[in-house]
């Protein structure tokens, strides 16, 4: 048992360290988070540095190109003018110092080419495919002055094969090629070039200007991101074009030639780590920015991605940087603030347990009067002991609440045993009886202890179903359930029981009860056996009046072929006395006296069938035998009246049904149909039964040609008749019969008179 002194010394020093503990981590948390939060804006802000400074040096370049465009398409500087041109390119690369070369060439293959070719120096290549020499370089000053010129006869250079022409010509709009390594300086750099296009939209050339991206590199390596940050620069195929380590930024490719290193060969593990695995076949796709974390040798990161913006330039720039580089003094801090909420909690703790002990005191006392007064130790009204005034107030209520339980305990035990009605305690996982009263033993015919402990199953009959699976069933539901069961008594003699029970949840596994009201019904039992015996002798009564009535029609039916049978006998004995060759004479009147014989049988064995006194059991039967065999009970009655009975042709089909009963209906209903008929002297004499499936029914139709069934009569109605001499109980009985069976029974009128339907249930088609 837990001591409430501990547990409240316990609980002030956990408050206590979890106070602290909570202050603690929390100003951590929240300074750790804000200068993350710092840090990632700071990577932001230096990411947009860069961009700035990148738009600053690459923007010029694009400007520089399409000046020339518009001088050329404008004709301020003619094209022909090759000097001129010359002179206009020369000024471009002198105003920006960012610019390695600038050049033009047309569609006719000639080309101008101006290039920085060390300090104030500068040299033009200029070929004209039109004269010779074909190809020319100049070497010139600062000035523009000529300083030196030479012929290249086995140059080759057509401008209009380079990727710059082609891509300007195609796009018909300045255009940025993908960064690559120089050839003669094996410096990083990107070209962009513009169209030339005349008035009437026809491309005559292109300018270009090659850009020098080396200074992209020194920036990032001048940058101060932290103590250990740095930032590089892709280009959408994932190749690394600036870094901080521009010795890092060369590869050599197939062929010799030089090139950028992808992001996933530089020899960089943090800058790699940083940028993940976002390289795709189609590239590097970051259209907007992207804040991340990554661990690399154990070190944290805060990493940005970031997208340029500059139109045509997809490149995107990685900045990183370590968290300790951000938060390293407040992690070294935080265990040694983490020491001091602990020694704070614990010296509070025994300050809490001393005055714990002292608040329990009074507390202590009064659960150990609580307890000898539930154990009936202690008058409930003994004074007591100065304490708290809320505890005086709990024993108040405490009393109360004993006395009150004693007493509902009393009035319950007394309820329980003197009980008319059996009642039992039954546990729910192994099935004995916990408690019984007198009541229950008495319907058994045993003693009452001799039945605590005993298993409720063995007391019922062996076929009855495991009551345990009924007890977790109605756990399952929460729900109340009831069931009757055949018991056995002690002495052998077998007793019906009503069980009506619910479970009890205690709460605690295992220990779940069933509470239950059990009544002998025995005698109740006996008493609906006994109606049913009634009801079927009432069932037999009817059928006996019914045959009564169809005994004439019957006497006539069987004299009939009797008579026949006589008097072919004798003709036969005379024939085969006189004639030796009457073979054939004699073969057919054998045959007529087998079919008679075979009549009179089938008459005589409907009608058996008819009125034999059955149990009403529920059996598969076929419903066109049955049709037939009640055609044949009121054939006499129906040839009477000069009535045709017709049976639809159909298949076979097996309903379940008491078959007497449903015999009874179908010979009631043609002997109305019969009746009316005669009564309305119809010129047309025709009962006609068809028979149909409706999914899991079968529907048997009876239609007639009389008068039909004048408007508000209840023919189903008992003392509801038609008929001058009628009791008006034969339908009634029959829509008893068929609701009984599960089916259900109606009429409706026709042109030609009235149809009677009924449904049975289907119990499936014979073969």
């Amino acid at each position: 048992m837990k001591s409430l002194g501990v547990i409240l010394a316990l609980a002030l020093a956990g408050i206590q360290l979890f106070a602290v503990t909570v202050v603690v981590f929390s100003s951590y948390f929240t300074s750790e988070r804000t200068l993350l939060e710092f840090a990632r804006n700071q990577l932001a802000d230096v990411g947009t540095n860069v961009i700035e400074h990148t738009k600053g040096f690459l923007t010029p370049a694009r400007n520089a190109t399409e000046l020339s465009t518009a001088l050329a398409e404008n004709q301020v500087v003619r094209r022909e003018e090759r000097a001129m041109l010359e002179g206009l390119l020369f000024q471009q690369l002198r105003s920006a110092p960012q610019f390695a070369a600038a050049y033009y060439g047309d569609e006719e293959g000639n080309f101008i080419f101006v290039k920085r070719d060390g300090p104030d120096r500068y040299q033009s290549k200029i070929i004209n495919v039109a004269s010779e020499p074909r190809t020319v370089f100049i070497q010139r000053d600062e000035k523009f002055k000529k300083l030196s010129e030479r012929i290249d006869p086995n140059d080759t250079y057509d401008p209009r094969e380079r990727p710059w022409f082609i891509a300007a010509k195609k796009e018909l709009s300045s255009i940025w090629t993908d960064p690559y390594i120089f050839f003669t300086s094996r410096l990083p750099g990107i070209t962009a070039a513009t169209p030339v296009i005349s008035f009437d939209g026809v491309v005559q050339g292109a300018v270009g200007v090659d850009i020098d991206i080396q200074e992209i590199s020194n920036f990032l390596s001048q940058l101060r991101i932290s103590d250990n940050g740095a930032a590089f620069v892709l280009n959408r195929n994932g190749d690394v074009i600036a870094h901080p380590n521009p010795n890092l930024l060369t590869t050599v490719g197939e062929g010799g030639t030089l090139k950028f290193p992808s992001i996933t060969q530089l020899n960089d593990p943090i800058a790699r780590a940083a940028f993940g695995d976002r390289l795709t076949e189609e590239g590097v796709a970051v259209d907007q920015e992207i804040r991340t974390d990554f661990e690399y040798a154990g070190v944290r990161y805060v990493s940005m991605l970031m997208p340029f913006g500059l139109g045509e330039i997809p490149w995107t720039i990685v900045v990183y940087a370590p968290e300790n580089d951000f938060i390293g003094p407040i992690k070294a801090n935080r265990w040694q603030n983490t020491l001091i909420a602990i020694g704070v909690a614990a010296v509070t703790g025994l300050v809490g347990l001393a005055l714990a002990n002292r608040i329990h005191a009074p507390v202590r006392a009064f659960a150990v009067r609580s307890a000898l007064i539930s154990q009936g130790e202690i008058d409930p009204d003994a004074p007591m002991p100065s304490t708290y005034k809320e505890l005086e107030n709990a024993n108040t209520a405490l009393v109360s609440e004993i006395s009150q339980r004693k007493k509902t305990e009393t009035e319950y035990q007394l309820t329980f045993d003197m009980a008319s009605r059996g009642m039992v305690y039954i546990d729910v996982a192994s099935g004995k009886l916990l408690r019984v009263n007198a009541r229950f033993a008495e319907i058994l015919g045993y003693d009452q202890g001799a039945l605590v402990g005993t298993e409720f199953q063995s007391l019922l009959n062996p076929d009855e179903p495991d009551v345990l699976e009924e007890f977790g069933g109605s756990i399952a539901e929460h729900t109340a359930f009831g069931f009757e069961a055949e018991a056995v008594r002690k002495d052998g003699e077998p007793v019906w029981i009503s069980f009506n029970g619910v479970i009890i949840q205690s709460g605690q596994e295992g220990e779940d009860y069933v509470v239950a009201t059990i009544d002998d019904i025995t005698k109740a039992r006996a008493y609906e056996d006994t109606i049913e015996s009634l009801n079927r002798e009432i069932a037999h009564v009817s059928r006996r009046q019914v045959m009564g009535e169809l005994a004439t029609g019957l006497a006539h039916e069987l004299n009939q072929p009797l008579t026949a049978i006589t008097q072919n006998a004798d003709a036969a004995r005379i024939i085969v006395s006189n004639r030796e060759d009457g073979n054939g004479e004699v073969s057919a009147l054998l045959e007529e006296i087998e079919q008679q014989a075979h009549q009179a049988g089938d008459i005589i064995r409907a009608l058996r069938g008819f009125i034999r006194k059955e149990d009403n059991r529920t059996t598969s039967f076929g419903i066109r035998n049955l049709l037939e065999q009640a055609r044949r009970l009121v054939l006499s009655e129906a040839r009477q009246q000069s009535t045709e009975i017709v049976i639809r042709k159909s298949p076979e089909l097996m309903v379940k049904a008491v078959r007497v009963q449903v015999a009874q209906v179908v010979v009631n209903l043609l002997r109305n149909a019969i009746e009316a008929i005669a009564e309305e002297g119809s010129p047309t004499r025709r009962v006609v039964v068809t028979t149909h499936e409706l999914g899991t029914q079968l529907q048997v139709d009876v239609e007639d040609t009389g008068p039909g069934v004048a408007e508000g009569m209840g023919l189903f109605t008992q003392f509801e008749t038609t008929k001058a001499d009628g009791m008006g109980l034969g339908l009634s009985i029959s829509r008893s019969l068929i609701e009984a069976n599960g089916g259900r029974i109606w009429f409706e009128s026709t042109e030609s008179g009235a149809r009677f339907s009924f449904t049975l249930p289907l119990e499936g088609r014979m073969t």
